[in-house]
């Protein structure tokens, strides 16, 4: 009988920790995905006006690009993290899911303090 009621807790376990890591990468996705593109647009067109020099275009593009690939990376290194201290690959991708997220979070942030500010 405990092994029957082992076998519930690590599916009931593993049920949760899939929702999270479901959830987490859906706000995430959709907090880089949709606003990257409005935001993006929109920071390269005042990044591409008449007086803006060559090497200030560029910045504007490496500086989006890292704040978009930054979260991804933290997500990664955190993943890879719970997998080195012996974690199963579900039970690591927990934290890994809410970093990506809270790094999606601060990278939305970010968008939205820069086109207020240049709008």
């Amino acid at each position: 009988m405990t092994t029957e009621v082992r076998e519930e807790h690590g599916w009931a376990e593993r049920l949760t920790e899939g929702v999270i890591v479901a959830v987490a990468l859906g706000l995430s996705f959709f907090l880089l995905g949709g606003p990257a593109m409005i935001f993006g647009t929109a920071i390269w067109q005042s990044a591409a006006d008449p007086g803006t020099t060559e090497a200030a275009q560029f910045l504007v593009l490496v500086v989006f690009l890292v704040l978009m690939v930054l979260p991804l990376v933290l997500a990664c290194l955190t993943f890879r993290s719970g997998l080195r201290k012996g974690k199963k690959r579900l039970t690591a991708a927990v934290p890994a899911a809410l970093a990506l997220f809270g790094g999606s979070l601060v990278f939305f942030v970010v968008l939205c303090l820069v086109f207020v500010l240049t709008g």
